[in-house]
């Protein structure tokens, strides 16, 4: 090897050992990457807790929610809802329980107030005289005096009558509701519905009133809220093959009670009483058995009210009332008139605007309200 190449190798191998101990330099600025602080595959709960080496306290941990449970309904207060009603009798009684010694004024004048009150002309007549007898009877001569046997003769008028609502067994139960136009029995059946489910009936709501504009489908908007079944027809159909579609699927699917909306047209007296017979008939044919007919009467219409129940009573076998917007009525009198003067119970009573508000009827609670 010659001189020139024994100094071209050696250059060669000094310029290689140069990058080599730059490259050597360069990766020891490099930092290293972070190792994760956790395996990147989940442990097992019993390697976390070797792992850990404390108690799993799983409770503390997670944060669960208890949920939510609705509280069940407070039945409205007579006392409280029945305002009106009360402000009424104290006003036209009050006079007469404080005028001192009973003489015939006395007699005169309850018998003014009752009836000024909507308790009805003949059920008036029939409680003041058995109020008199029995003041005479217990020797009272002062008027301030007749109160109590006033409210003791005013529960016997509405005293043992059966306000069950009826459910036969190993049967397709309907209920027929009816009425005139706007006392409130769609919204009856709705409320009542809503009612019956959360006690774990079955139902089906079917929309009879196939006239009113929108009927169907407020009684559609109710039975979604309860979670009942549904049937409806075409506006201006045959009510009563509505009702017998909703009779013949309640019994396909095994259901206890339908709920049936009827027309309350008043237009024609003598068409609305054929069709509400019709409707009764055949709700009853095959499956079917009317255990109800509930007549839905607004309570601020007084003896209008009563006048309804007479002509209702006529075309179909009443079998209870409802009486709606008592909270607002200043006439809660009907209640006396209905029951002594017609046999029918009130069964239901609406005081107030809620689904909750729609109350079984209490007699002694009724007269108690209306003298608190």
């Amino acid at each position: 090897m010659t001189t020139l190449q024994l100094v071209l190798v050696l250059l060669a191998a000094a310029v290689v050992a140069a990058g080599v101990i730059v490259a050597v330099r360069r990766r020891s600025q490099v930092q290293p990457l972070e190792r994760p602080s956790t395996p990147t595959a989940p442990l097992e709960q019993a390697d976390r807790v070797d792992t850990l080496d404390v108690p799993l306290d799983v409770d503390a941990a997670v944060d669960v929610a208890e949920p939510d449970v609705e509280a069940p309904p407070v039945r409205p207060s007579f006392v409280d809802r029945l305002t009106k009603a009360r402000s009424n009798f104290s006003g036209l009684l009050g006079g007469v329980f404080g005028r001192g010694k009973v003489d015939e004024d006395t007699w005169e004048d309850l018998e003014e107030a009752m009836i000024r009150a909507d308790v009805g002309v003949a059920t008036s007549l029939a409680l003041i005289s058995d109020v008199r007898s029995d003041a005479e009877a217990a020797g009272i001569t002062e008027s301030s005096e007749l109160l109590d046997i006033v409210k003791t003769r005013m529960r016997a008028t509405i005293a043992d009558r059966d306000r069950s609502l009826r459910i036969d067994p190993d049967t397709t139960n309907v209920w027929m509701f009816v009425g005139v136009n706007g006392v409130g029995k769609t919204t009856t059946i709705g409320k009542l519905g809503k009612r019956l489910t959360a006690e774990g009936h079955t139902l089906l709501m079917a929309a009879g009133d196939t006239f009113r504009a929108a009927a169907a489908e407020q009684l559609g908007t109710w039975a979604e809220r309860a979670g009942c079944e549904f049937v409806r027809g075409a506006e201006g159909a045959d009510p009563s093959s509505v009702v017998f579609d909703g009779v013949q699927s309640a019994a396909a699917k095994d259901i206890e009670i339908v709920l049936a909306d009827t027309a309350g047209r008043l237009h024609n007296k003598s068409n609305l009483m054929d069709e509400l017979s019709k409707v009764r008939r055949v709700a009853e044919k095959e499956a079917g058995t009317v255990t109800e007919v509930l007549l839905v009467i607004d309570a601020t219409t007084g003896q209008n009210g009563l006048n309804q129940a007479r002509t209702f009573a006529e075309a179909v076998d009443v079998t209870g009332v409802v009486l709606t917007k008592l909270d607002g009525s200043a006439k809660g009198g009907i209640v006396f008139a209905i029951e002594a003067e017609l046999g029918l119970p009130v069964k239901l009573v609406g005081l107030g605007e809620t689904a909750d508000d729609l109350v079984d009827f209490q007699p002694d609670e009724f007269v108690d309200a209306l003298f608190e």
